[in-house]
């Protein structure tokens, strides 16, 4: 049959309507959102017949296109974010929603979005307030500084800072510092967009204190400092210490800002892992201006943190700028009580997921993978090879690149399938599971496993592997 017999031979929209497993759907879905998926089914099918790239025979029926065109609803009418079992090992993955809340941010967020909250009003005196008064004191106690506020995300805070403070003036930064992290997000971009001159000194591995100082003129606003986050730069290397570009940039009356990344409020060393810059060493440095990330190692909702003098924080907030980047309600409740959690440093490691599985026990994790290999070797049939073998887990979050933590993995394999389908039929399980490639196996990291999602893993097993 040739390309326009078979387009006369199609069905028409009526009669896809008319298939009974669309009819079962009026009542619950709109109308007209069924009727878009039959044109979309009808198009591509039209499409693919006037490619030349003739479809199968049963295709073409009114059920046949009926069936798609309910699936496609289905997929449209159904939640999109959905909760997944992170079984990488990537602590905080930034494709599977970075930090993991705090129960009692997570409390927060329900609290104040069921209902009505004091955002911007003082209670005290019924007047209009700033929502940044709720974590502002609290977030420059924690970072030993004078002031705080929080925007949408690191870039955000970037962004604002340099747009305040250096718009249509010169910043100073080091070749080695000019990073691209993650999302096309590159430090030269953000400072033109900020109306920044960009004026960079040294070379890519060697910036000395006197690249900086000859680069000074009366055009510039401030030197900043970026730390490198998602790679590290070793062998023939030099940079003048935070310290001595501070007081450089004290003799000649200019500031001084350094962008975390990822930052944390502790220090990782205590768990093996080293280079990731403390806010408060910053701070006591005497960098005037500091920003980091909420949602890495803070271990917070999605936020851009900016600390440092008062008056400094004060421009920002009044930068038209900072009313677009601004916070939600939901956000600074979930902010809030993260950093009420480091306030208690007895009980912050257990508190925040993200540092409760940086600090993992090994012992812990090898006990949990084992029950979690028994259990996967009852349900799945002997032509599926379940190992235990030794790994590595990753920060993630563009945090400590090269820094690795020991850990175990549960391996499967299987004769009907290689690793990548195995890997593909786990996320396209019920729920879906993320594991990682390697070694010819598809691996499950346990150290970012939760213990109630032991079952989901074993469940999910079964949809993709006992068959």
């Amino acid at each position: 049959m040739g390309k326009q017999s078979l387009l006369r031979s199609l069905p028409s929209v009526d009669s896809i309507l008319n298939a009974q497993m669309l009819r079962d759907l009026t009542g619950t879905v709109p109308r007209t959102l069924i009727l878009q998926s039959v044109r979309a089914v009808l198009a591509a099918i039209r499409a693919k017949i006037q490619s030349g790239d003739m479809p199968m025979e049963g295709e073409l029926s009114a059920d046949a296109m009926a069936a798609k065109a309910y699936s496609r609803v289905l997929a449209i009418s159904a939640p999109s974010l959905r909760r997944v079992v992170n079984a990488t090992g990537i602590i905080v993955h930034t494709g599977l929603g970075r930090a993991v809340l705090p129960e009692s941010a997570q409390r927060a967020i329900c609290d104040i979005a069921s209902g009505y909250c004091n955002l911007e009003i003082d209670t005290s005196t019924g007047s209009r307030g700033s929502r940044a008064t709720h974590y502002q004191e609290l977030l420059a106690s924690l970072c030993n500084t004078e002031s705080a506020l929080a925007v949408n995300n690191n870039a955000a805070a970037v962004l604002l800072a340099l747009n305040t403070l250096a718009a249509g003036k010169e910043v100073i930064v080091s070749r080695g510092e000019l990073v691209e992290i993650g999302g096309t997000f590159r430090m030269p971009d953000i400072m033109a967009r900020a109306g920044a001159r960009l004026v960079e000194v040294g070379t890519t591995n060697r910036t000395r204190i006197s690249d900086y100082e000859q680069a000074l003129s009366e055009e510039t606003a401030l030197i900043m400092r970026v730390h490198s986050s998602n790679f590290r730069m070793i062998g023939f290397t030099e940079s003048p210490s935070l310290s001595d570009i501070v007081n450089l940039a004290k003799r000649h009356k200019v500031l001084v800002m350094h962008d975390l990344g990822s930052g944390s409020l502790i220090d990782l060393s205590q768990f093996g892992l080293k280079g990731e810059p403390i806010v408060d060493q910053s701070v006591k440095a005497g960098v005037d201006i500091v920003t980091f990330s909420g949602d890495k190692l803070l271990g917070g909702p999605q936020a851009g943190l900016i600390v440092g003098r008062s008056d400094l924080i004060a421009q920002m907030q009044r930068n038209p700028l900072a009313r677009a980047l601004r916070v939600s309600k939901v956000v600074i409740a979930a902010l809030e009580a993260t950093l009420k959690l480091y306030l208690n440093p007895e009980t912050l490691i257990c508190s925040i997921p993200t540092l409760a599985y940086i600090a993992r026990p090994l012992p812990q994790i090898e006990q949990q993978a084992r029950r979690l290999r028994r259990r996967l070797i009852k349900c799945l049939p002997s032509n599926v090879k379940v190992e235990l073998l030794r790994g590595f887990s990753e920060v993630g979050g563009g945090a400590l690149p090269g820094e690795q933590l020991p850990t175990r993995l549960v391996a499967l394999s299987a004769d009907s399938a290689g690793p990548m389908e195995i890997a593909r039929r786990f996320r396209n399980a019920d729920p879906p599971v993320f594991g990682r490639v390697g070694e010819e196996r598809f691996l499950l990291d346990m150290r970012t496993v939760q213990e109630e999602e032991i079952k989901q893993i074993e469940h999910a097993a079964v949809q993709v592997l006992a068959s």
